[in-house]
C-alpha cells in the first residue's frame, strides 16, 4: 500500500473486511490485552467485555498506577490454539508480534484480521495509548485483561480477512532463495 494509513476506530465492522495483507493502518480505540492465562480464563469463566467488533492485543503491559509505561507485543503464535473462541464470539481483530499459524489464518478468514505491531517497540506502543481499566487484575500484571485506549497505533495488516499472510508469504519467498542457493 502506498499513501496515508488507513484510520481504524474500534469497536471494528465489516471495514476489516476489505483491508489487505500489507496494508498500513492506525488504530484508535479501546482494545483489550490477553496472554495465555487470560485466554484460558476466559474460556473458563467468560468474556469480561463485549466482544463485538472488539480488538485483542497480545501483550502484558508494564503498568505504574494509572500509567503504561510499556507495552510491546508478545509471541502471537503462542496463543493460535486459544484464539478461535474470541474469534467465534465477534473479535474483529488480533495484535501481536511475529504472525500465526495456518489455524488462526482459517479463522479469521471473512470476519477478521492479524495486525502485527514491532517488538523491541514497546515504549512507542505506549505513549499511544491511555489505561483505562483492567479486569483479572488477580493474574498478575503480565496475565490481566487491561482495558487500554489506543490514540492512532501504527500497525501493519499481517493476515488479511481473505488469509493472505505477509509471514507466510516470507517464509516462502526464504524457503525458494534458500533452495536456490543450496541447489
Amino acid at each position: 500500500m502506498t499513501g496515508p494509513a488507513v484510520q481504524l476506530h474500534t469497536p471494528l465492522g465489516d471495514e476489516v473486511l476489505s483491508l489487505h495483507a500489507g496494508d498500513h493502518v492506525e488504530l484508535s480505540g479501546i482494545v483489550y490485552t490477553a496472554r495465555d492465562e487470560a485466554h484460558l480464563h476466559m474460556q473458563e469463566t467468560g468474556i469480561p467485555f463485549d466482544p463485538d467488533g472488539a480488538v485483542i492485543y497480545h501483550c502484558g503491559p508494564v503498568v505504574l498506577g494509572d500509567r503504561i509505561l510499556a507495552a510491546g507485543p508478545t509471541t502471537s503464535a503462542r496463543l493460535n490454539n486459544l484464539s478461535g473462541f474470541l474469534l467465534d464470539k465477534g473479535v474483529r481483530a488480533l495484535i501481536g508480534k511475529g504472525g500465526m499459524g495456518s489455524l488462526v489464518r482459517e479463522q479469521l478468514k471473512g470476519r477478521g484480521i492479524y495486525l502485527a505491531f514491532t517488538g523491541g517497540c514497546a515504549a512507542l506502543a505506549a505513549s499511544h495509548m491511555t489505561l483505562r481499566g483492567v479486569h483479572f487484575a488477580e493474574l498478575g500484571m503480565a496475565e490481566a485483561v487491561w482495558v487500554i485506549e489506543l490514540d492512532r497505533l501504527p500497525l501493519v495488516v499481517g493476515i488479511d480477512a481473505k488469509g493472505n499472510d505477509i509471514f507466510e508469504a516470507v517464509k516462502t519467498k526464504a524457503a525458494r532463495a534458500f533452495e536456490q542457493y543450496t541447489s
